[in-house]
């Protein structure tokens, strides 16, 4: 019997690997006031005048809460059989309290029921960033209220869904619903808060995720699985010598200490702790407890990052300036750095032990992908999912614990206050008509799944 060849350039992926597709609740479900679903912060802070580009509002997205069927049968006619999606919390618990939306719970049994029918496998987040807005009006993430409110929430969902979903996500990109909507005032509730109100923010989201590991540990059932996704910090040193990766190594330990250096020392590390001084989060009794609880894999969203090199500081790294020619998306923030999306599982697997790490989004948004004869050529999203797969397969072959990707986004969506400007998906929506078309990318990216390598 000939050996079996070493995992190479042009080796498919690990039979157990999954290839899915992202997208969220608020960003494409609309109904936003439909089945007695509740406002959401979100669902506000549209309403806002010069909150979000063009007013858009989440009113109708891609009124996915009437399509799914149809949006299913097109996920599975690309050979999709992973979909991560979301809950809304206003949908289950309109007022944010103890009462339950019977018609909410429905829909998603009858959402689950048509994926099942499609072959496609539920990775659910339980929070995406729409907070019932009573909730937010009483301080939202800076009030212990919402702690206890997540805790009832979770256990109610996680209940209802246990037959029918076994892979569970607790929390989505704590930056952005902390630091970015109560420090930078970009997102809702779009507030410039103290870094004391902002570390504490952090932290009650931190407490959070422990309490969704707990109810799916109680209410899951049996194989049901759990973790966090996070968008990390992420740097990429400027070469791979072993000072640039020393280099690096600090500087993600540096600037991740306050999430995943959090819950994996199981207290917030004393580098951390001299940084924040005064402003330190205050933290209650049993908080650790729940926060470090063992999970059954991390999610990482990864779509850019920052170089680094060795220095003679006393941080021992330097983080490098982009040229202003720098290669981007449209998206001000999102510039093109592929190896970040090998660097980060990388240095997560090293610092932190996690075993099983799955990319639970990656992808780039343009403003102007006309679908011109029937399709849109979006070479450059073709080019960005070929460069960034190429590096995920690079780390399977490094050793790093891969067990999955999903792309972002599956449909073009609400793109939160960038609006409907701003598509990331792989299958363009008219939001006039709502006529969904695959793109290049869509096609480019069915081969891969139906391959299983990179193409």
């Amino acid at each position: 019997m000939p050996p079996t060849p070493p995992f190479g350039y042009n080796s498919p992926f690990p039979s157990h690997f999954v290839l899915g597709v992202s997208a969220s609740a608020p960003q494409i479900e609309g109904a936003a006031f439909t089945d007695g679903k509740g406002e959401s912060n979100w669902d506000h802070f549209s309403r806002q005048p010069g909150a979000v580009f063009g007013g858009d509002t989440l009113d109708v997205a891609v009124d996915h809460y009437h399509r799914f069927d149809e949006d299913f049968a097109l996920m599975a006619a690309l050979g999709i059989r992973d979909y991560r999606l979301s809950i809304a919390w206003p949908r289950i618990h309109p007022d944010g309290g103890a009462t339950v939306n019977q018609a909410g719970l429905d829909f998603y049994h009858r959402l689950f029921a048509s994926m099942k029918r499609h072959g496609i496998t539920p990775w659910v987040t339980l929070f995406h960033w729409d907070l019932p807005l009573p909730l937010e009006q009483r301080g939202g993430w800076t009030s212990r209220e919402t702690v206890d409110a997540f805790a009832r929430y979770a256990e109610t969902v996680v209940s209802a869904f246990s037959g029918e979903v076994k892979h569970w996500i607790t929390l989505n990109e704590i930056r952005c619903f902390t630091l970015l909507a109560y420090g930078h005032g970009i997102k809702a509730p779009g507030r410039r808060e103290p870094e004391a109100v902002v570390n504490q923010t952090y932290h009650h989201a931190l407490v959070c995720h422990g309490l969704a590991v707990r109810a799916v540990r109680k209410y899951g059932g049996d194989g049901a699985r759990v973790g966090l996704t996070d968008n990390c910090d992420v740097c990429v040193p400027v070469t791979e010598t072993d000072a640039d990766i020393a280099a690096a190594t600090a500087w993600f330990r540096d600037r991740n200490a306050h999430i995943l250096g959090a819950i994996h020392a199981g207290h917030y590390p004393q580098s951390y702790l001299n940084r924040v001084g005064a402003a330190a989060p205050r933290v209650a009794d049993g908080d650790f407890a729940l926060i470090s609880q063992p999970t059954d894999f991390l999610g990482l969203n990864i779509y850019t990052g920052h170089y680094v090199r060795a220095s003679d500081n006393a941080d021992g790294y330097d983080t490098l300036p982009l040229p202003p020619n720098y290669p981007r998306a449209d998206p001000p923030w999102l510039h093109l750095m592929p190896q970040s999306i090998y660097w980060a599982p990388r240095l997560a697997h090293a610092l932190y032990g996690h075993q099983s790490i799955f990319i639970t989004e990656n992808g780039c948004g343009y403003d102007d992908e006309p679908l011109v004869n029937g399709e849109v050529l979006d070479l450059h999203r073709r080019e960005y999912l070929r460069s960034h797969l190429r590096e995920v397969h690079r780390a399977i072959g490094d050793g790093v614990p891969l067990d999955g990707y999903f792309c972002w986004s599956f449909i073009d969506n609400y793109e939160w206050e960038d609006g409907y400007r701003r598509r990331f998906g792989l299958v363009h929506c008219d939001f006039q008509t709502q006529q969904r078309t695959p793109k290049l990318s869509a096609r480019y990216y069915a081969d891969v799944v139906r391959e299983r390598r990179v193409l």
